[in-house]
């Protein structure tokens, strides 16, 4: 019996040792694309239980049943990946960022994170490197194209470029009412303009500046993601100031990088123009009525023996270029040459004047986290200069990302941003004689740009400046170096807050925000400008403040197995202070020196005040059953100070819900993967400016006294209702390769606080009143795809397109029906019951019944009588395509965007039309005259074709003239290659002997096409009408330029 005892323990004994024998040890480490550790990834040993996590520096260790087992590797937000468990790549094992998975948590309203498919509204997250995968010098140009429903709009107005960011059409009768609220790490940050003093575009006097807004000085480097929340179902909580939805950006936290860790990156890119207006260079200057004895046209600058002066026109009617001899204007003269000289164009005279432009950016960032806490600290620098000559700005930020777990109930949260932005100038814009784009339309073909070049005339320097052709257009070397304006700002955005957990599954969020954003700046203006003939100065000081302080405290239960709740309740103090001074002097003592104590006369200054303030309580409950059923109930009270006392509380509430329908119903399959429903229902109320329930008297210039009011303001104002209805579906094909997300929606906003004329014998010009209901209904789609995805390449798709029908629904009764949202040149947008907001209005052509134009009877189109509607300046649907290839170590992306259908009136097109100055003014030139197509109306009310010839001066004059806004708009449609960059992520097996964790290099191009008809420089543009960026209307537009640039980052 012994000897089988003993034989039997032999036998284990071997079976143990043969099995230890077979066991191995794998060890590697998991890392991310940047080569960065993935602390608390899992890795299993497939088809068991047995796994492992990975420590703080991605490592791990783990004891596998042979040499041959395979490794499962994953990690929240990243596609998981197999590896043998003997495969030397498992030293480094390098995971991808899944953009499906990021997408499952959401940043939503009060920067709650939530479940996506918990959420019962549309919402979309754009993440850092689509963000900033061509280097966008404004972090929401990043955006455009790659959201449905959000459009972005911008004034062409120069390096800062200003822009304003709506959702889902316009609510508001106010253009600048429209806009989405943007929160930076819980920190609501205004995205208004601040004018510089003119409040409109078309001028012959001053000019609007951009100045910039404090949203545009946001370091795109610094943002994790944007979320972009579209209607007040999703921002209900944020109150009032949500009602357009809202863009909720995460900036970097150092939570990803256990130790410490570097980053830097550095870009340089090249801005060059690459579409011109069609220019003519046949035909010079002239009015197109001189000619000689023998009947032929000719040119003299002043009046000489061939005749009278032709030179002072700023129209280019006059002679062909054949190689004639004239008396021209000779630069060292100052005047008329004594000699006639050759009749040539100077083909570059417009495009040499522009240079091309270097934006070089830098940041570094210090990041690092431990068990307790993370932290992350960047400083950036931007240097612009811009393609017009003494323009750009440097821009300085900073900012500090700090979590701290204080004890095992308390975390503390602190976030700061600070920016600066300092230029020495920034370009006038618009159609006035302070706008570069102005000299560019009155620029004559036979005039040398060199001639302008000294500046000031031979004696008078700092006096009188050259203008060798008339003394309305400014010399442009005296606008680019000497009309100059200048900016200074800075601004802080910071939060503090701690998170206390009073009790299990009891949370209590403690938080105080603000936002502090200041702008000096300085305009000067020379002697001799065509304004101001003893010069001009003014400095601005600008001032705003908000400060927000919230509670929120929170309650998460599992009541049972099928069913949990999550309910909140919180408050917010928000106090809003505005300051400004602008103080001026026209005329100055000595030339060149910009002192208010230099004015021949005393200053004159003036003074500005605002303040707010809005108490707030609100209110959560989430409600979910078998995790298949979401409901979630808002509600918010807000006090505001800016309406009646009787009428400052209104409450809103929200519903929202949704329904996997996929797991309710059990019918997912390898094909069909996911299926969401979802609903929202939702009310905010709004409220208005301040100062608008009573009279008051405002402050003149000093040392003026005030000024009796000319407005009727309201003590009995209603809060504004928006009342938004949507609904959507969301599924997933093919294992998740292909997704689509389709949203309907409709939003309501009445009781709109607008401004009514009245009749002056009341006592009053105008009358604020509650008034005014306007509807936007849409559609939005969105479909994603991973076309190919395998080891050795990948390539995804994604596809947004949008549509949105907006009508006026009510107006102010007595007010003729209409009500004038703004205007540029002869083109008003005008609201009328039945229309939209973005109605384009002005005088058209005459037309009889069949449609044809109809011509007076001297064979010129007829002035009609009465404005008529020209068509609307949002576009019929706007569309995205993303493409991202990847093959090995490289990575293509291709970001095409564009909008179908709108309208642009544009004043550039009109006065060079005008002027015979583009390639399309040839019709009846060689001829001498023109037949217009058209008819005549008989005496008898019959109609006969025109056949009355006429000077094509004339004819082009009158068909073009700036009144006919017709004959300058155009079809806004456009196509554009919007973002293009090719990247290489070197190779962890070549940086491996290095202290470089990952290195990443990119060629990249944005705005490098486009497709469209527009004839000017863009149809992307808008008119800056001083703090109030106005689609559909073209107004002395800056060139846009297409972007080429070269990028690295390294991590260390």
């Amino acid at each position: 019996m012994k000897k089988k005892i003993l034989l039997l323990i032999f036998t284990l004994l071997c079976c143990v040792s043969n099995t230890f024998a077979q066991q191995f040890d794998a060890k590697g480490k998991v890392v991310d694309q940047e080569g960065l550790p993935l602390p608390g990834a899992t890795v299993m040993e497939k088809g068991t239980n047995n796994g492992v996590s990975t420590d703080f520096d991605g490592n791990f260790t783990i004891t596998v049943s042979s040499e041959t087992a395979i490794l499962e590797i994953s990690f929240l937000g990243f596609q998981s990946k197999e590896i043998p468990a003997s495969d030397p790549g498992i030293s480094e094992i390098t995971l991808t960022e899944d953009e499906n998975a990021l997408s499952e948590v959401v940043v939503t309203a009060l920067g709650i994170k939530r479940e996506e498919k918990k959420l019962g509204f549309s919402q979309a997250t754009v993440n850092s490197d689509k963000l900033s995968q061509a280097v966008p010098t404004n972090w929401s140009s990043g955006l455009k194209g790659k959201v449905a429903g959000l459009n972005i709009v911008s004034a062409g107005s120069g390096p800062v470029n200003s822009q304003q960011i709506t959702l889902r059409g316009n609510n508001s009768l106010n253009p600048n009412g429209n806009a989405a609220l943007i929160v930076v790490d819980g920190v609501p940050v205004s995205s208004e303009m601040t004018t510089s003093g003119s409040s409109s575009a078309y001028t012959g006097n001053d000019s609007p500046i951009d100045y910039g807004n404090a949203i545009s000085d946001l370091n795109t480097d610094d943002i994790e993601s944007v979320t972009v929340l579209k209607g007040p179902g999703a921002t209900a909580l944020y109150g009032s100031r949500a009602a357009n939805g809202a863009l909720i950006i995460t900036t970097k936290s150092g939570k990803q990088s256990k130790g410490l860790g570097i980053t830097y990156t550095s870009s340089v890119s090249l801005d060059v123009i690459q579409r011109w207006p069609d220019w003519q260079y046949e035909y010079g200057q002239g009015t197109g009525k001189s000619f000689d004895e023998n009947g032929d046209p000719y040119y003299s600058y002043g009046s000489s023996e061939d005749g009278n002066n032709t030179g002072s026109t700023s129209s280019a009617w006059g002679p062909r270029f054949e190689g004639q001899n004239f008396f021209q204007y000779d630069p060292e003269l100052e005047g008329q040459g004594l000699e006639r000289t050759p009749w040539r164009p100077y083909k570059d005279n417009r495009k040499a004047f522009w240079r091309t432009g270097v934006t070089s950016i830098n940041n570094i960032s210090l990041q690092g986290s431990n068990d307790k806490g993370s932290m992350r600290a960047s400083v950036g620098y931007t240097d612009n200069e811009w393609i017009m000559p003494n323009t750009g700005y440097d821009r300085v930020t900073a900012s500090v990302n700090a979590n701290y777990q204080i004890s095992d109930r308390i975390k503390v949260n602190s976030v700061i941003n600070y920016n600066t932005r300092n230029s020495d100038n920034l370009p006038s814009t618009g159609y006035n004689n302070g706008s570069i784009a102005y000299f560019m339309i009155f620029q004559n073909p036979n005039v040398d740009l060199d001639w302008y070049r000294p500046i000031w005339q031979e004696g008078q320097e700092n006096i009188q400046q050259i203008q060798p052709f008339s003394s309305y257009i400014d010399n442009p070397y005296l606008i680019a170096y000497e009309a100059t304006n200048s900016l200074a700002s800075s601004q802080i955005v910071g939060n503090l807050s701690a998170t206390i957990n009073l009790a299990p599954n009891l949370d209590l969020l403690l938080r105080t925000a603000l936002n502090t954003y200041n702008q000096d700046r300085e305009q000067h203006r020379p002697y001799s400008i065509n304004r101001y003939a003893k010069g001009y100065f003014e400095a601005q000081d600008i001032w705003k403040q908000e400060v927000n302080s919230d509670f929120l405290l929170t309650y998460n239960k599992d009541v049972s197995k099928d069913f949990s709740i999550n309910l909140s309740a919180g408050g917010n103090m928000r106090d809003y202070k505005y300051r400004r001074t602008d103080a001026s002097v026209e005329g100055l003592v000595v030339p060149g020196v910009y002192k208010l104590a230099n004015g021949i006369n005393s200053p004159i200054i003036n003074t500005y005040d605002r303040n707010k303030k809005v108490n707030s309580l609100y209110g959560l409950a989430s409600f979910s059953f078998r995790d298949y059923i979401f409901l979630d109930l808002t509600g918010r009270n807000d006090w505001s100070s800016t309406l009646p006392v009787e009428n400052n509380s209104f409450f809103y509430p929200s519903v929202n819900t949704s329904f996997i329908l996929s797991d309710m119903f059990d019918f997912k399959s390898e094909k069909f993967n996911y299926l969401k429903y979802r609903f929202s229902f939702a009310q905010v109320g709004n409220d208005t400016d301040p100062y608008k329930t009573s009279k008051y008297y405002s402050q003149n210039a000093f040392p003026s006294s005030a000024t009796v009011p000319t407005t009727l303001y309201n003590p009995n104002f209603k809060p504004e209702i928006t009342t938004s209805f949507e609904t959507g579906i969301e599924s997933r094909f093919f294992g998740n390769r292909l997704n689509f997300d389709g949203t309907v929606y409709q939003t309501t906003t009445k009781n709109q606080i607008i401004s009514v004329p009245l009749d002056i014998t009341t006592g009053y010009s105008s009358g604020v009143l509650n008034s005014g209901e306007v509807r936007n209904r849409g559609v939005e789609l969105t479909l994603t795809g991973k076309i190919v995805s395998n080891d050795r390449f990948k390539w995804t798709s994604t596809l947004t397109w949008s549509k949105n029908w907006n009508e006026v629904l009510e107006l102010a009764d007595g007010i003729d029906n209409q009500q004038e949202i703004g205007s540029g040149g002869n083109a008003t947008l005008i609201a009328k019951v039945g229309g939209t907001t973005t109605a384009i209005y002005g005088y058209g052509f005459v037309r009889s019944p069949d449609g044809q134009i109809v011509y007076d009877k001297g064979g010129l189109p007829a002035y009609p009588d009465e404005i008529q509607y020209i068509g609307d300046a949002s576009p019929d649907w706007e569309a995205g395509l993303f493409n991202s290839f990847q093959l090995g170590n490289f990575t293509l992306n291709v970001m095409l965007d564009g909008k179908y259908g709108g309208i642009i009136y544009s004043q550039t097109h009109h006065k060079l039309t005008q002027q015979g100055k583009l390639r399309s003014n040839f019709m009846g030139r060689e001829e001498g005259f023109i037949v217009g197509d058209g008819v005549v109306e008989n005496e008898d009310g019959t109609f006969s074709p025109n056949t009355t010839e006429v000077l094509p001066p004339d004819w082009y004059n009158r068909y073009y003239r700036r009144a006919n806004v017709e004959s300058n708009s155009f079809d806004a449609s456009y196509l554009k290659l919007r973002e293009l960059s090719l990247q290489y992520n070197f190779s962890k097996k070549l940086l491996q002997n290095t202290p470089i964790r990952g290195l990443n290099v990119s060629l990249f191009g944005r705005n490098l096409a486009m497709i469209t008809d527009f004839p000017i420089y863009d149809p992307e543009t808008a008119a800056l009408n001083g703090d109030t960026i106005l689609p559909g209307i073209e107004m002395g537009q800056m060139p846009s330029p297409a972007t080429y640039g070269f990028n690295l980052k390294v991590n260390l």
